[in-house]
């Protein structure tokens, strides 16, 4: 009940921000890149439009399993899916669970690929 109360009051999480293509290679370039966090199916992760090099591969139902090893890696985290509507879920899912540093990759991979 004292959780359930908890979760009433307390404060709402941020939404999370966006990233363009642009920004995104600038980050992965920086001394201290983020973590990219592709929340698409494995067989879409490895498919014919591939994935952004040293991508980390959760799909979005399995998310909630892996917040402990999100946490100790530290990084802020960029998610990416196909255009970028579950990688938004994703994406207000950790902000939810207390993630501060996310952000989408605004058009996801088809975006990526494009530029």
């Amino acid at each position: 009940m004292f959780a359930a109360l908890a979760r009433l009051f307390r404060k709402p999480a941020a939404e999370p921000a966006w990233v363009d293509v642009a920004e995104l290679r600038r980050r992965l370039a920086a001394t201290a890149p983020p973590l990219v966090l592709d929340v698409r199916e494995p067989d879409k992760f490895d498919g014919p439009l591939g994935h952004i090099e040293g991508a980390r591969n959760i799909p979005l139902p399995l998310l909630d399993t892996h917040y402990a090893t999100l946490v100790e890696d530290e990084r802020p985290v960029v998610c990416v899916c196909l255009t970028d509507k579950r990688s938004a879920a994703a994406a207000a899912q950790l902000t939810e669970a207390g993630f501060r540093q996310v952000s989408v990759l605004r058009g996801g991979m088809k975006a990526w690929r494009d530029a």
